[in-house]
């Protein structure tokens, strides 16, 4: 199979002496941007995104920063093509109908609304994605009747590999409300963490996650463009937090990792998380740093002022993930320098679900 992107922004290929033509979200009308990109809240409603992608999808300068380095799949632009035709020859091959597709996000994977069948695929490179360990756990706690989004229920559940790639297809939710109330917000973050708690998932731990941003910041190689009174300043936050939250003796359990509002899919369902790649083990109050303060206040029984340390040790974790050299978003060192200001103003720490009202 041979693809190439012309320079029309077409993806081209020949399979079995058919050639197919599909065109990505640069070439769609202005129309049509705005018939998949109508919600407000984009990021989280019709795309599949990390952290590190809401700043740019939002045009706000703070953004959600946060995804470790290991995760970072994205697929290159010069693979475009090559990833979105094995996206469609598999989904063609598993007899999904596909005439067009849609690229809705490429940060930590590519997304692809394809169409008519009006599925979404997620592609990542194989090796460079933890996309079997997504899909078994999305099963796993679909059994228990978590809140999270459902895989495409007209494939075999799995992991598909074509030309380098690993492909996962999912259900597409249509939009329909701009954004989840607080109340609802918790309720399902709460059930999501129910769920968890029945299931026994061998997960990195959330201080390896602060380990490895300490790591970044200590290393003047990887992250050269650090001045040094900042990279002071993310050293002594991410050791004292993390010694702190570490030693709290609170009890923990796995999370989503990052249950911010653009991991939030509002349908016909009620809200749906997505993103499970993140998942890690600790305490409640680290999830609940991730989303905005009202919706923390509706979540039961938990330690308030252990969420707000947690505040300030991911608004610190994001700072440090902004000024990592292979950061892929253009904003990356305006949002860097956005939250080193709101680390150095002090607190009371804002929630990362609550940045967008900073900028």
């Amino acid at each position: 199979m041979h693809a190439e992107l012309d320079g029309s922004g077409l993806a081209r290929w020949s399979e079995g002496g058919v050639t197919r033509t599909l065109r990505s979200l640069s070439v769609l009308s202005t129309r049509r941007r705005r018939e998949h990109c109508k919600n407000p809240n984009a990021a989280g409603q019709v795309v599949w995104v990390d952290a590190r992608s809401w700043g740019q999808v939002d045009q706000v300068p703070v953004g959600r920063a946060f995804t470790a380095r290991w995760q970072n799949s994205a697929v290159e632009v010069s693979d475009l093509s090559r990833a979105m035709a094995a996206a469609v020859s598999t989904a063609v091959g598993l007899d999904l109908a596909v005439d067009d597709a849609i690229v809705l996000h490429n940060s930590n994977k590519l997304a692809l609304r394809l169409l008519p069948c009006d599925v979404l695929a997620r592609i990542g490179r194989v090796g460079q994605e933890v996309a079997e360990f997504e899909v078994d756990l999305a099963q796993r706690l679909a059994e228990t009747g978590s809140p999270v989004a459902d895989l495409e229920p007209r494939v075999e559940p799995r992991v598909y590999e074509r030309d380098g790639f690993a492909v996962t297809f999912w259900t597409y939710y249509r939009p329909v409300t701009p954004q989840v109330s607080p109340v609802d917000y918790a309720s399902a973050l709460e059930r999501l963490h129910e769920g968890m708690r029945r299931l026994d998932v061998a997960t990195p731990h959330f201080v390896d996650r602060v380990m490895d941003a300490q790591q970044l910041v200590a290393s003047r190689d990887h992250t050269p463009a650090l001045a040094e009174e900042d990279r002071k300043l993310l050293s002594t936050t991410l050791g004292s937090l993390r010694r702190t939250i570490g030693d709290s003796g609170a009890p923990e359990q796995l999370l989503h990792g990052e249950p911010h509002p653009g991991n939030v899919l509002v349908t016909h369902k009620g809200p749906l998380f997505i993103d499970l790649e993140t998942c890690c083990h600790g305490p409640v109050e680290f999830d609940l740093a991730h989303v905005p303060e009202e919706v923390s206040e509706h979540y039961p029984g938990v330690d308030q002022e252990l969420v707000r340390e947690c505040r300030q040790l991911v608004l610190a974790m994001v700072a440090a993930w902004r000024w990592d050299p292979g950061d892929r978003f253009s904003n990356g060192r305006r949002a860097g320098r956005a939250l080193l200001r709101v680390l150095r103003d002090g607190p009371p720490w804002p929630a990362l679900g609550d940045l967008r009202r900073l900028s």
